[in-house]
């Protein structure tokens, strides 16, 4: 006869196991965890000047641009870890796994829709997520090393691509501007694909192996470095960016030009090979509650814009008053009660609620023969 309690006791079991076991890539939940982080000091901090290593009062710019392109590279190595990982699904597995990326995709572009009516003044990036992992499904099926050189190809080619689109004239208009939220423009598929192709290659090099970690690490610092460097003795600045050449030749955040690809995508791998590397060791216990952050990051990114919502329209009677809702210094308790509650949350109960609301709208719809996954990074 079960004892009383013994639910709870078997769920926190069983969360405990989820969060902690060996099919959790726990690297990849810290640097989400990082990345949602990151993208709420973005939103909610004053941060006026760029970023300097040499100034270390402009640190805390380094969240801007570079947190939301963190959060899409860590897209692809999702979407590489459900198809397969390191040895990539076929047949019937890869089509379940195929078909379910696409609903997801509408599940979380119709999210973010509802996230913009809010009127919270952000750039949702749910839209830009929600395209991305359509143009990724084709891609499921390459080899590492094929997705890596599409990586690099696209990182180079697309940011010249990526200044005629921006200059184009619909986005000037009234449904140029409403076209560009509900595609998340602000986060250019087009140019950003870059990034999810990166992680879906890094996904099929084998992102569990020490190996692969260190070449991430390496590789992404050298590229960061070379970009920013190489804007910095170039004198690339916002000043330039109304002609062609100072468009594409910036790594100025959210500009997606070349030296910001370039740049902000080798910090990306280079922040997930490092929390790889550091979750091989006794740290990634200390690490736990930015974990769970990260194996929750659509509740934490919802919830985080869902009470901004309720509360600048109570205090300050505006929902879009940004200035007046940094006013109120919302960062550190948003943050720290995110963590607290993801926390508590996959330790208890396991799967995040929106994570687990979306995984069953998926599993109800497209109903599998086969296993689709091997592996549950979401």
């Amino acid at each position: 006869m079960p004892t009383p309690g013994g639910t709870t006791r078997l769920g926190a079991a069983t969360a405990w196991v989820r969060l902690n076991g060996p099919a959790r890539v726990g690297g990849v939940d810290l640097a989400r965890g990082l990345a949602v982080l990151g993208m709420f000091a973005a939103h909610l901090l004053w941060i006026t000047d760029p970023f300097a290593w040499a100034d270390p009062s402009t640190w805390t710019a380094v969240v801007q641009g570079r947190s939301s392109i963190l959060f899409a590279t860590l897209a692809g190595v999702s979407i590489g870890l459900v198809t397969g990982g390191g040895m990539p699904l076929a047949g019937a597995a890869m089509r379940t796994a195929r078909r379910r990326l696409a609903v997801r995709a509408g599940l979380l572009w119709l999210l973010g829709v509802l996230l913009i009516l809010t009127g919270v003044p952000v750039y949702v990036i749910l839209p830009a997520y929600a395209i991305l992992f359509l143009c990724a499904v084709p891609l499921t099926a390459l080899s590492a090393r094929a997705l890596l050189v599409l990586a690099a190809v696209l990182a180079v080619v697309m940011p010249f691509v990526q200044v005629v689109l921006d200059a184009l004239p619909v986005w000037a208009t009234p449904e140029g501007a409403d076209l560009s939220l509900v595609l998340g423009w602000h986060y250019p598929f087009t140019t950003w694909i870059a990034f999810i192709v990166a992680g879906l290659g890094v996904a099929r090099a084998g992102i569990a192996r020490p190996r692969v970690q260190w070449w991430m690490l390496a590789a992404g610092a050298a590229l960061a470095t070379a970009a920013y460097a190489t804007a910095a003795a170039s004198g690339a600045s916002p000043e330039a960016e109304d002609s062609f050449g100072g468009a594409l030749w910036t790594a100025r955040a959210h500009s997606s030009g070349l030296l910001e690809v370039i740049g902000s995508g080798g910090f990306a791998l280079a922040v997930i090979g490092a929390c790889l590397l550091l979750c091989r060791t006794a740290a990634r216990w200390v690490v736990l509650p930015l974990r769970a952050v990260g194996a929750m990051p659509l509740t934490a990114y919802t919830l985080q814009l869902g009470v901004w919502a309720i509360i600048a329209a109570v205090v300050l009677g505006d929902s879009g008053d940004l200035a007046g809702f940094r006013a109120l210094e919302p960062f550190w308790p948003l943050a720290l009660g995110t963590i607290a509650f993801a926390t508590a949350w996959a330790l208890l109960i396991g799967r995040g609620p929106l994570e687990w609301v979306v995984d069953r709208v998926v599993r109800l719809v497209v109903r599998p023969g086969v296993a689709a996954s091997r592996r549950d990074q979401g």
